[in-house]
C-alpha cells in the first residue's frame, strides 16, 4: 500500500495543484520570462484539470456527501479560478501592453 490515508491524498489534490499553479507562475516567470507560450499552456490545462477533479470528487462520493463535495467544489473552484487569472497574469508580464 502505498499511501496510508488515501481519502485524504484524493480531497487534498485539487488545493495542491492550486498550490502548484502559484509555483509554477513564479518560477515560470523567472525562468522563461514574459508572456512565454510554453508556461501558460501548462497554466490553461490545470485550472480545467482542477475542475475535472472536483466533478470526479462529487460523482464518486456518496449521498450526503456528494452536497459536501459539491460545496467543496464550487468554494474551491471560485478560489482557484482567481488565483488561475492572476498566475496567467504574471506570467504574461508585459506581454499584454
Amino acid at each position: 500500500m502505498f499511501f496510508p490515508y488515501p481519502e485524504q491524498y484524493r480531497l487534498a489534490l485539487p488545493p495542491i495543484l492550486t498550490a502548484f499553479m502559484v509555483c509554477w507562475a513564479l518560477v515560470g516567470h523567472a525562468i522563461f520570462g514574459d508572456a512565454n507560450q510554453f508556461a501558460i499552456a501548462i497554466l490553461l490545462l490545470l485550472f480545467p484539470l482542477i475542475l475535472g477533479l472536483h466533478v470526479y470528487l462529487i460523482w464518486d462520493a456518496g449521498g450526503l456527501k456528494r452536497l459536501d463535495q459539491a460545496f467543496y467544489g464550487f468554494v474551491h473552484g471560485t478560489l482557484a479560478f482567481v488565483v488561475w487569472t492572476f498566475c496567467i497574469m504574471h506570467l504574461a508580464g508585459n506581454g499584454f501592453a
